[in-house]
């Protein structure tokens, strides 16, 4: 706890030192009147750094010069975690915050993180995480209550497995030392499977594989091709069992303190990268996948209709330890998002 404050404290002075950051600026006729800090969790050639890229174009062109954005990649203020308590005390202003990084500061954000909830259709997905009832409703609610304000949700496209040894069925990941997010959620779900979980730090993953202090690992299909964890494991399981779901999210304080017409390009530039996002995700997985298969030998497999079957009724018990562990509004939110999801579905067919 020391350890960690101390670093805030340190990132704080980092801050203050670069700049004002969500303030007005006194730096000249040709100054923006805002510098706004945006911090993601991943490398400067990642979905989210393309995503905030995109972002800070439009935003900047829309207020023709008068904000400008930071964009700062995991590692310059700290692992993702940190980010998130940066922008819980205004130290940032935006920051893209998943929710297996702050499961423990807001535990009902870890309904994004079960396995098998969401469809195997994407643009169902898209549909619910522009729309959702339970996510801009009760969850944004709880992320607003930890001083984070979620702007939207997104995905990073679909999980999928590497690993040592083969995996095509629950009984497979027996005793497996298996890399996961710091969520406890996500560790109970491979605990379900049988398997050892083990949260070890994003950028540690790949010297983890390759000293067999870890055997599998799971990530999007961009994260698995960029990090080249495809060199260090011998298959790779077209699973989808989950989405990498995030948030773009803000300081509510500051979301509340800037002018109407700042705000308004805030909320314009959100709505027009709900569209974005989704694309960037897409074509950036594809051309991974393309990546691994010329790049590498790592056998390729994609779980079955049945197979899929058995992971997913493996896994149903971990939503009910998610209403029981968090409590409160959990009940609501997983049920909502369930049925919205279902119904979703149903409307598709």
């Amino acid at each position: 706890m020391k350890r960690s404050v101390l670093m805030l404290f340190s990132m704080l002075l980092l801050l203050t030192a670069c700049g004002s950051g969500g303030t007005e600026t006194t730096r000249g006729e040709d100054a923006p009147e805002y510098v706004f800090r945006f911090a993601h969790e991943e490398s400067p050639d990642s979905v989210q750094n393309t995503y905030v890229e995109e972002f800070k174009k439009i935003i900047e062109e829309k207020s023709d010069g008068n904000i400008k954005i930071e964009i700062y990649p995991v590692g310059q203020l700290g692992n993702a975690t940190t980010q998130a308590e940066l922008l819980q005390i205004g130290a940032i202003d935006f920051a893209i915050i998943s929710p297996g990084n702050i499961g423990t500061i807001v535990p009902e954000s870890q309904v994004l993180l079960l396995h098998f909830l969401f469809s195997d259709d994407m643009e169902i997905n898209k549909q619910i995480m522009n729309n959702s009832e339970a996510l801009y409703g009760p969850l944004a609610d709880k992320f607003e209550e930890k001083k984070i304000k979620v702007l939207s949700y997104w995905t990073e496209g679909f999980n999928h497995w590497t690993t040592q040894s083969k995996i095509e069925q629950p009984v497979d990941f027996s005793g497996v030392k298996f890399r996961t997010m710091p969520s406890p959620l996500i560790v109970s779900s491979y605990e379900q499977y049988g398997a050892n979980p083990t949260p070890v730090p994003y950028e540690q993953v790949y010297s983890g594989l390759q000293l067999n202090m870890i055997e599998g690992q799971t990530n999007p299909m961009f994260a698995i091709e960029q990090m080249k964890f495809y060199e260090v494991q011998k298959y790779l399981t077209l699973s989808k069992h989950s989405l990498y779901t995030t948030t773009t999210a803000v300081n509510p304080d500051l979301y509340e303190e800037v002018p109407e017409e700042v705000r308004q390009m805030i909320d314009e530039t959100i709505k027009e990268m709900k569209e974005k996002a989704f694309a960037i995700q897409e074509d950036t997985n594809k051309q991974a996948l393309e990546q691994i298969k010329e790049n590498s030998n790592i056998e390729i497999t994609e779980l079955t209709d049945e197979q899929r079957q058995a992971f997913r009724d493996a896994s149903k018990p971990v939503r009910q330890q998610y209403i029981d562990q968090v409590g409160g509004a959990a009940d609501e939110i997983i049920k909502k998002l369930e049925e919205e999801i279902e119904e979703a579905e149903k409307n598709s067919n």
